[in-house]
């Protein structure tokens, strides 16, 4: 099994294009994870527009070998990393940011069902509940890769890849 892990990002769908695209790096990366996944997915994400972003991605690429089942998980950091994010500067935005960067690097499941996820959502961040919800799944991660870590706009987004035992 293998599991993504995308931002849910409007820009990257394609209705919100410009001339300058201020996502082009997020994107590619997003792009080239979800390519890893094969032909039978599960789409994980918070709302609609997660969701579809979710199914934008998958339909953009070509699907890799396998039936699956895997997952893509959409989910973002804190939306309060600076006074021009979203949601204004709060102190703790790093500090969360760091230990789900951390546990999101090391396929953490088990860290990931212990967050406090009304901080997460005092900090405006997406799809966190959906992250914690895959300890119950019984994954176990044995390689996990960040293809991006980034913060454009105050708002924290990682593409990460897992390959799991279960």
């Amino acid at each position: 099994m293998r599991v993504v892990v995308v931002p849910p990002v409007p820009a990257l769908l394609p209705e919100h294009a410009s001339l300058a695209d201020p996502v082009a790096d997020l994107r590619a990366a997003c792009l080239a994870a979800v390519a890893q996944l094969g032909s039978t997915v599960e789409v994980l994400a918070e709302d609609d527009l997660g969701r579809r972003v979710g199914e934008w991605l998958l339909a953009a690429r070509d699907a890799a070998d396998g039936e699956g089942p895997d997952l893509l998980v959409l989910a973002n950091g804190s939306a309060r990393r600076s006074e021009k994010a979203p949601g204004h500067l709060d102190e703790r935005a790093a500090d969360f940011d760091a230990e789900l960067g951390d546990l999101l690097a090391r396929g953490d499941v088990a860290g990931l069902a212990r967050l406090d996820l009304d901080l997460a959502r005092e900090l405006l961040s997406t799809g966190v509940e959906g992250l914690a919800a895959l300890a119950a799944r019984g994954l176990t991660v044995e390689t996990a890769t960040v293809e991006h870590d980034g913060d454009p706009f105050g708002v924290k987004y990682w593409v990460v890849r897992w390959t799991c035992a279960s």
